[in-house]
């Protein structure tokens, strides 16, 4: 009797090791009815021009070394440092529409309170944000932002917010309007030369 006893829990304990299995195990595959659709990806898709990319880590090794110094510099707070940046560039980058002998000065006199941190702010606010790789080759070019390539009209709501983010609430509402965006973009070749950074 005791060892019918011992069988018939043996049994039942099997049986509740497999049901575990059955309802616990991993699977790998999932049914198309199961995969919820994702607007937001299927409406960036859509999108015509270039391809928006976050991770700077894929970029080349000489992009990410520029875009380490510029970075590490910014942090800093002083934006006379950023003067070392510029002149290890094999070019001095282009700070506006006209040429400036000294970017530093200049960035200075555009700054809110003359020390020029709302730069670097600007700086590393834009760089923390997708980017596009426009071209190709040696006249390929990244660049930050990537509304600075992209009909703003289209962007989803993920990217509006990413928008407000960069720069204030009512010249983001102006930028949606018209669909251009008109804030501070910064391009690096994939050469490591860094080529602008200006409105």
């Amino acid at each position: 009797m005791k060892l019918r006893k011992n069988v018939i829990m043996v049994a039942l304990a099997a049986l509740v090791a497999v049901a575990a299995l059955l309802v616990y195990a991993p699977t790998n595959t999932v049914a198309a009815s199961d995969k919820l659709p994702d607007p937001e990806a299927e409406a960036a898709q859509g999108r015509t021009g270039p391809k928006v990319l976050y991770d700077a880590a894929a970029t080349p090794k000489l992009v990410q070394r520029i875009l380490k110094m510029i970075v590490l510099t910014a942090q800093t707070g002083e934006i006379e440092e950023m003067r070392a940046v510029l002149e290890s560039n094999e070019l001095k980058p282009m700070v506006a529409a006209k040429h400036i002998d000294d970017p530093i000065a200049y960035w200075k006199a555009q700054s809110v309170d003359g020390t020029g941190r709302d730069i670097l702010a600007s700086m590393l606010d834009m760089l923390s944000t997708g980017f596009v790789l426009k071209g190709k080759g040696d006249t390929g070019m990244y660049i930050w932002p990537y509304f600075a390539e992209v009909d703003l009209r289209t962007l989803t709501p993920r990217e509006q917010v990413e928008l407000y983010r960069l720069v204030p609430p009512q010249q983001a509402k102006a930028m949606l309007a018209s669909g251009e965006y008109t804030g501070y973009r910064l391009g690096v070749a994939p050469n490591g030369i860094w080529h602008y950074f200006l409105k």
